[in-house]
């Protein structure tokens, strides 16, 4: 068995931009409170825009008990075309909110009762704390992405529906709760690069807002959906099953070095991939799979990297990204899922054989989930935090 990966060392090549693949903001069950909050927002017997957007940030911050804080700088932040009448629509249905929202100190946290939200019992969004909190970031992080900050509250509000009914590999279908005044906003999604597609009630996420997506698997589908590095990918969950012995993977751990320990341990608490254990002892301790690569495979290569040019610094970014988030490195499938490279299985392991052989990446083969930035990028200074400078010639 190889041992594990170290801190691959950078170097003090010239600068450049570092590509930005920033980890996603919520979680399977976040991003079903995200639909929560939107479904409920779009129920409310709201008609503007205005009044829609300022419900979504007012719910989200009463979810909990009923009473969310706003200030005056909030409410200018929202950027409402007619602020005194988006307040004015939210009296109307009954939620408590004072002139001092509009007048007072900006500073000043103003109390918004929404009394639909306040019961115990049978609440409409049975927030946690955290769950919360997540949410209410989300939604500002969302509102103010570069492509709509500065867009209609009719586009912004569209932008949270479709971000969060978006899948972590960019698709969606549009919602069938999106309020009707967003509709005639898609177009300008499109524009300013929110969207990168829009075509028969289908859109596409533009891969720069990708972390905002909120339609994404629960950890035990994505634990039986993401395939490995070459040992347990050829194998079927029940098949793994099977041939799993609890007592020989313990005995091959504790014969491995505390190192390796340490790795295998950070995949098996990961609570994001959440992998059964079978798999990651078949990932581990089988023998790595031969791939040969048709001529098909080289060809349509040739004609992927064409349309991918950044395919390097991209793919180095998100394993300085990933390894940030859940402690350890992506495995081949989960590379390119991320990425929104959705490939078939052999053109996956090509491609990423690929970055391999150019030094965009390295491994340390055969030990799994170790992928990292390689020569190549370190020389435009992606590398992992810590790294130590490799002597240039």
């Amino acid at each position: 068995m190889a041992k594990p990966e170290s801190n691959v060392p950078s170097t003090s090549g010239s600068p450049t931009k570092k590509p930005t693949v920033e980890p996603f903001l919520l979680t399977a069950e976040q991003g079903e409170a995200a639909r929560a909050l939107l479904g409920y927002v779009s129920s409310l017997p709201l008609n503007s825009p205005d009044a829609q957007l300022l419900a979504v940030v007012v719910a989200i911050r009463a979810a909990r008990g009923g009473v969310g804080n706003l200030t005056g700088g909030d409410l200018s932040s929202l950027r409402l075309a007619d602020p005194a009448g988006a307040i004015g629509e939210v009296r109307k249905i009954g939620w408590q909110v004072t002139d001092e929202l509009l007048v007072g100190d900006p500073e000043t946290p103003v109390a918004v009762t929404v009394p639909d939200l306040a019961g115990e019992a049978d609440r409409r969004l049975p927030f946690g704390k955290q769950k919360r909190s997540r949410v209410s970031g989300w939604t500002t992080r969302t509102l103010a992405a570069k492509p709509v900050k500065r867009a209609t509250p009719a586009t912004r509000l569209a932008a949270l529906f479709l971000a969060a009914h978006s899948t972590s590999q960019l698709h969606g279908d549009i919602p069938s709760g999106l309020p009707e005044v967003c509709r005639t906003a898609l177009p300008e999604l499109l524009r300013s690069g929110f969207l990168a597609e829009l075509v028969d009630g289908q859109y596409r996420l533009a891969p720069a807002v990708r972390h905002l997506s909120g339609l994404r698997r629960a950890a035990t589908t994505d634990a039986r959906n993401v395939a490995t590095q070459p040992g347990a990918a050829g194998k079927s969950r029940t098949a793994a099953e099977e041939e799993f012995d609890a007592a020989g993977w313990e005995r091959w751990k504790e014969q491995a070095s505390p190192a390796l320990r340490r790795h295998v341990a950070a995949v098996e608490n990961c609570a994001l991939c959440a992998l059964p254990v079978e798999r990651i002892a078949a990932a581990f301790t089988d023998s790595p799979a031969v791939l040969p690569f048709q001529n098909a495979v080289r060809a349509a290569y040739g004609a992927w990297k064409d349309a991918h040019p950044d395919r390097g610094p991209l793919a180095a970014g998100f394993t300085v990204t990933f390894r940030a988030e859940h402690g350890h490195g992506p495995s081949f499938t989960q590379l390119c899922a991320g990425l929104g490279w959705n490939l078939p299985r052999p053109l996956r392991s090509f491609v990423v054989r690929r970055l391999l052989a150019n030094e965009w990446l390295t491994d340390t083969a055969p030990v799994p989930w170790t992928l990292r930035p390689g020569r190549t990028a370190q020389a435009q200074d992606i590398t992992l935090p810590g790294s130590k400078p490799v002597a240039t010639s």
